[in-house]
C-alpha cells in the first residue's frame, strides 16, 4: 500500500513537520441505490453514532471527524484545576466519613479561601474544585433539602459561596463536587441492623472494611439526614424545584425568572437533583460538575440507582458548557489516583451504550483499562458510539485526600514529574490540595506549590527557539495537536540535526493537547523535525516547541 506524505518546513523556526498517512482499509463495494447512512460525508461532532452498515474505514474516519464541544476544548486549555478536600473529614481525621457525624463538629476558626486561591495561583492552576458535598452527605452550603449541613453547625459558614466569590475574584475557573454517594441518607432501621452485624463480624475476630471501621466508630449515633439513599421508593411525578416552605425562588419561579423541571424521581434522585438545581442557580456558572462513583456500602447490601440520565439533562439545561467529570461529552477519570497518564491516551474513546445514559462514558472497567481508544478498540463489535471524553488525572499533594497534620506535601520536583506525565500525555491535572482545620492551607504546602508553578513557568513558559537563532540547548520537546480538528496522531518520531547529521531523539504515538518529551540529558541542534508516520486523517499539529528543565528527566 503505497503512502501518501507531506512535509511543510517552517524556515523562520529552522524546524520541519513531516506527515505520513496510513490509510484505513477500503470499503467494501456498494449498491447504486439512494445514499444511506453510510453513504453520506463524515461531519465533525462531539458524539458519533456507529452504523450497522458502516466500514472498519469509515468507523476510523469517525473517530478522526469527533471533535471536543466549546466547554471541552476550553477546559482542556486549562491544564491544572486545584481541588479542594476540606469538610467534615478534615475536623474528624477521617477520609471517608460516615454521615452520622454530629454537624457541630464542623467549627473552623475562621475560613481563609483568599489565601486558598493565592496558593492553588502560585501553582499554575486556572481552574479549582470544591467538595461541596462528600460521601458522609455533609453539605458546604445551607441547602434547603438536608439537615446535614454548615447551617446546623457553628457559625453557619457558607462555604461554596466564600469559596465561589474568591476563585472569581482570583479569576479562577470553578467546579463543583457533589458526591453521589450519601453516607447521611443511609436509611435509619437499615443502618442500625447493619451496625449490629459489623459488632458481631468484629467479636468473631473478622476483617472489617473501612465503612465498617467507621460505623462501629460512631456507636449508635444514626445518619444525620432522612433516610433517602436506597430506600426502595419508587420514582413518582416531581417538580424541581421543590419549593419548601418560606422558600425565597418561588416569587421568581412564578414569574419565569428561574426554569422548572418535571420529573419521574424517586426519594433520593429527587434530593440529589434539588442539590444540583441549588448550585446552578445559586452559585454559577459552573465549569465543571464532579460526580465521583464510589459507593462505600455497596458490599454491605445497600446501594442507589441513580438516573443519571435526567442528571445530565437538567445540567445541559442549566449551562449547556459545564463539563461533567462522568458525564457524556464531559471528562473522564484517567484510570488511577496517581496523576499520571497512559503513553497513549485518546480523547476519542468508544461505548456500548449511550454516553447519555450512564456515567463514565460508557466505558469498562471504570477507564481503568490500559488502552480505551486504539483502532482496536473502536472497530470492537461492542462498539455502538464514539464520543470525545478527554482525561483528568487526579492526585493529592498530600498521602490523604483531605489535611490531616502529620503528613507531608510531595516535592516540587515530584510535581513536575506529574505534571509532565499527566499535562505532558494528553491529559489534565486535578491536584488536590487540602486546607487545614484552621482553615488555611499549610505553609509547607504552598511552599512546595510555589515552587513547582515556579519551575513550569521557567521550563515550559518561553520555547527556546524565540530566545534568537539556533543551534539550542534543550532536554524537552513539546507537541500539540489543533483539538478544533480532533485528535488524529498514532505514531510519530522527532529527530534533531547538529553538524548536518540528523538522529533520533525520542518516538512516541498519541499527541492530542500536548505531549511533552523529556530526554535523557541536554541536545545542541540546529533545527528539529517530527515525522508522523500513522494517524486517522490530515494532521493538524501546532508548532513544536524546545524548552530546557532546570533538572534531570526522569
Amino acid at each position: 500500500m503505497a503512502l501518501r506524505s507531506t512535509r511543510r518546513t517552517l524556515c523562520a523556526l529552522a524546524l520541519t513537520v513531516a506527515a505520513a498517512l496510513v490509510p484505513a482499509p477500503s470499503a467494501p463495494a456498494r449498491s447504486s441505490s439512494a445514499a444511506g447512512p453510510c453513504d453520506g460525508p463524515v461531519r465533525p461532532a462531539s458524539q458519533m453514532t456507529i452504523e450497522p452498515c458502516d466500514s472498519p474505514a469509515r468507523v476510523i474516519e469517525k473517530a478522526a471527524h469527533t471533535i471536543p464541544t466549546e466547554g471541552q476544548l476550553a477546559w482542556q486549555q486549562r491544564e491544572v484545576t486545584a481541588f479542594t478536600h476540606f469538610g467534615m473529614n478534615t475536623f474528624t481525621g477521617r477520609e471517608w466519613g460516615s454521615g452520622a457525624e454530629d454537624e457541630k463538629l464542623f467549627a473552623p476558626s475562621r475560613i481563609d479561601v483568599d489565601q486558598w486561591m493565592r496558593a492553588y495561583r502560585a501553582a499554575g492552576a486556572e481552574q479549582v474544585m470544591l467538595t461541596a458535598k462528600h460521601h458522609d452527605g455533609f453539605v458546604l452550603y445551607p441547602s434547603r433539602y438536608s439537615p446535614h449541613t454548615v447551617k446546623a453547625g457553628p457559625g453557619r459558614p457558607d462555604v461554596v459561596g466564600a469559596y465561589v466569590r474568591a476563585a472569581r475574584r482570583a479569576g479562577l475557573k470553578v467546579g463543583i463536587y457533589l458526591s453521589p454517594s450519601d453516607g447521611a441518607e443511609l436509611p435509619h432501621a437499615w443502618h442500625a441492623r447493619w451496625v449490629e452485624e459489623i459488632r458481631k463480624k468484629q467479636q468473631e475476630g473478622k476483617p472489617l472494611s473501612l465503612p465498617e471501621r467507621v460505623a462501629l466508630e460512631d456507636g449508635d449515633r444514626a445518619p444525620r439526614g432522612l433516610g433517602r439513599f436506597g430506600n426502595g421508593s419508587r420514582a413518582t411525578e416531581r417538580t424541581i424545584p421543590t419549593l419548601v416552605p418560606g422558600d425565597d425562588r418561588a416569587a421568581a419561579l412564578r414569574a419565569g425568572r428561574l426554569p422548572v423541571f418535571h420529573v419521574r424521581a424517586d426519594d433520593y434522585d429527587a434530593y440529589y437533583l434539588n442539590q444540583i438545581y441549588e448550585l446552578f442557580t445559586q452559585y454559577g456558572p459552573i465549569d465543571e460538575l464532579w460526580l465521583d462513583g464510589a459507593n462505600p456500602w455497596t458490599d454491605s447490601g445497600i446501594t442507589q440507582k441513580y438516573d443519571v440520565a435526567q442528571w445530565f439533562r437538567m445540567v445541559h439545561r442549566l449551562s449547556p458548557g459545564t463539563v461533567v467529570f462522568g458525564g457524556p461529552q464531559g471528562v473522564r477519570w484517567v484510570g488511577n489516583e496517581n496523576g499520571v497518564a497512559r503513553e497513549t491516551e485518546w480523547s476519542v474513546t468508544p461505548s456500548a451504550q449511550d454516553p447519555w445514559t450512564v456515567m463514565a462514558g460508557g466505558l469498562p472497567h471504570d477507564s481503568t483499562d490500559p488502552d480505551i481508544g486504539s483502532r482496536a478498540k473502536l472497530l470492537a463489535p461492542t462498539t455502538e458510539y464514539l464520543q470525545w471524553y478527554p482525561a483528568e488525572a487526579d492526585v493529592s499533594l498530600r498521602p490523604g485526600w483531605f489535611h490531616h497534620p502529620g503528613e507531608r506535601p510531595k516535592s516540587p520536583a515530584r510535581l513536575m514529574d506529574l505534571y509532565e506525565r499527566s499535562v505532558g500525555r494528553n491529559a489534565s491535572l486535578l491536584l488536590n490540595v487540602p486546607p487545614a482545620k484552621d482553615g488555611r492551607i499549610a505553609a509547607a504546602d504552598v511552599a512546595s506549590l510555589t515552587a513547582f508553578g515556579t519551575a513550569v513557568r521557567e521550563t515550559y513558559g518561553t520555547d527556546l527557539r524565540t530566545a534568537g537563532p539556533g543551534p539550542w540547548t534543550f532536554d524537552r520537546v513539546a507537541l500539540a495537536e489543533d483539538l478544533r480538528y480532533g485528535q488524529r496522531v498514532e505514531r510519530f518520531t522527532v529527530r534533531a540535526r547538529a553538524g548536518g547529521t540528523w538522529r533520533t531523539l525520542a518516538r512516541g504515538t498519541t499527541i492530542g493537547h500536548r505531549r511533552i518529551l523529556a530526554l535523557p540529558g541536554p541536545v545542541t541542534a540546529d533545527a528539529v523535525r517530527v515525522t508522523v508516520q500513522q494517524a486517522r486523517g490530515r494532521v493538524h499539529l501546532r508548532p513544536v516547541t524546545l524548552h530546557r528543565g532546570g533538572r534531570p528527566a526522569r
